[in-house]
């Protein structure tokens, strides 16, 4: 006679309780179904359909549908407040669900019971590891190093100072355009958000279709950088153009800024602008950027007394730890970078990922304290970046209007980060000729849309426009990437071409090779 599963009495007890309950219950939760969320991937499992469990999901979808309710109909706040209210209320109805605990969640309960609890062992294993790297895992540990599987595009660093690295890439074309490309990534993430995957490398892409392409890979803040504030950031990014001037004996550099780097460089084009230097600069390209912070979305909800003095408390050494950060982004799409990984990995031990995307979410750098206070209090409280003269840079005052550079300005349509509607403000601020560019998705997968993967689509409208609504009521739909729109832009602007060679070799020009690509700075944590 075989051995009997001891877990069996225990499932079939728990069954016939259920279904006894659920034969009651029944003809109540068939009444209040059509509530429910079809797209809340929480409660999407068939384990929910049974009568216990989906009275459960609608009790809590009411409770939370008051409870944010509540809030909208609080007196006396005033609209920040009301949206930093609404947000924190949200916060606490996303922890609240049933789905994030092991005995109402009924997927849980059925995997613990298949695998004789083993699903929670090897959940709370999860969870031990992620208490011991102080930070919520997204992806399979192991599964990517930068330098063998992500970040894998030929180049040399060739520039470094206690800032940033400046990486060469090695051409793949027997000619490229004679104005090359520098990018500058934010440095709140690692650069290799652009330089994924070979299929996905955003880097590999441009460099194939003829572009000598420089990237800034900016060191994650340590003590040493105490002192760091913006002013270095923008010096930085003039020293970028300028070493790669001078070792490629050009006059201008095409750019590209991504996120607080493109607000970065356009505060860089005022102060070249200002300073009679702005012909260094072909063009200027914004990836999901604001200047204008009067609608930056939900990270407003972080700008107040409370959170500036916890950032004072935790940045002791004249640094913050980059996981805080990655706590409060995580928190802006906590249904999916919080309470999901939390079931799909405590609850039920699933396996992580091996998903690049993820794993560079995770792949935290720290920050200056004195420049991101400064960031937070003067750009997104504050907002004065679009006050001319407000603010200044390197003893240069700051006037957006004086920039007559050739812009390039991309936005997600879905970006909870860099809202549509805040990126847009960008072209109402400068004088020259910009594009603008909506592309299908956020605020990452907005940009990282190669070809080869054809999803997302772009729109674009190349009428005169006052608005972001005449922008999007003439707007034509089109299928696919928007890279190659970008490429076609950048080579209208000015299509020479030189051999590759020489001094478009990294290491073969004036700047001899430091050490290969990907280089020190974006391993160090």
């Amino acid at each position: 006679m075989a051995d009997q599963d001891p877990a069996m009495p225990l499932a079939n007890g728990l069954q016939a309780v259920l279904d006894a309950w659920g034969q009651i219950l029944a003809p109540v939760a068939a009444a209040g179904r059509g509530a429910l969320d079809p797209k809340d991937k929480r409660f999407a499992a068939p384990e929910w359909d049974h009568p216990v469990f989906d009275l459960m999901r609608q009790g809590y979808s009411l409770m939370a549908d008051a409870m944010m309710k509540s809030v909208a109909q609080l007196p006396g706040l005033d609209d920040s407040q009301r949206q930093r209210a609404e947000f924190a209320m949200r916060s606490l109805v996303e922890a609240m669900s049933p789905a994030n605990s092991p005995f109402t969640n009924p997927v849980a309960l059925n995997k613990a019971i298949e695998t004789n609890g083993q699903s929670l062992a090897t959940g709370f294993q999860h969870l031990l590891r992620d208490f011991g790297a102080g930070q919520l895992s997204h992806v399979a540990e192991g599964a990517f190093e930068v330098g063998r599987n992500i970040a894998t595009t030929p180049g040399k660093v060739v520039h470094e100072t206690p800032l940033y690295q400046l990486i060469q890439y090695s051409p793949t074309t027997e000619t490229v355009l004679a104005t090359p490309l520098v990018i500058f990534p934010p440095w709140i993430n690692r650069f290799y958000i652009l330089d994924l995957t070979p299929e996905k490398s955003f880097i590999r892409w441009a460099v194939d279709q003829g572009l000598s392409v420089f990237v800034v890979s900016w060191k994650s803040a340590d003590a040493s950088m105490k002192d760091v504030v913006w002013d270095d950031y923008i010096a930085a990014q003039i020293e970028a153009v300028d070493t790669i001037r001078d070792v490629l004996d050009v006059p201008a550099v095409h750019t590209i800024g991504y996120c607080v780097a493109g607000t970065t460089l356009a505060a860089t084009l005022a102060v070249l602008a200002a300073k009679g230097e702005a012909a260094k600069v072909a063009s200027a390209t914004f990836f999901t950027a604001q200047v204008d912070f009067s609608e930056a979305g939900e990270l407003l909800n972080f700008i107040d007394d409370n959170y500036l003095q916890m950032i004072e408390a935790v940045s002791g050494e004249g640094f913050l730890d980059g996981r805080y950060l990655a706590a409060a982004f995580n928190q802006l799409r906590g249904k999916d970078l919080i309470w999901g990984p939390v079931a799909n990995h405590y609850l039920l031990g699933k396996d992580y990922p091996a998903f690049d995307l993820l794993h560079w979410n995770g792949d935290v750098t720290n920050l200056p304290a004195k420049w991101h206070k400064a960031y937070l209090l003067d750009l997104y409280r504050d907002n004065k970046l679009v006050e001319p003269g407000a603010m200044s840079a390197l003893g240069v005052p700051i006037d957006l209007s004086q920039v007559m550079t050739p812009a390039f300005v991309q936005a997600g349509r879905e970006d909870h980060i860099a809202p549509l509607a805040s990126v847009w403000k960008l072209t109402e601020h400068f004088t020259g000729p910009v594009k603008f560019l909506l592309a299908g998705s956020g605020h990452i997968a907005g940009v990282v849309n190669p070809p080869a993967s054809n999803k997302y689509g772009y729109w674009t409208n190349d009428a005169a426009l006052t608005s972001l609504d005449d922008f999007i009521d003439g707007a034509t739909e089109h299928k696919g990437s928007w890279w190659p729109n970008w490429i076609d832009w950048i080579r209208n602007r000015d299509d020479a071409e030189v051999p590759a060679k020489a001094a478009r070799i990294p290491g073969k020009g004036k700047l001899k090779a430091i050490e290969d690509a990907p280089g020190r700075y974006v391993r160090t944590r």
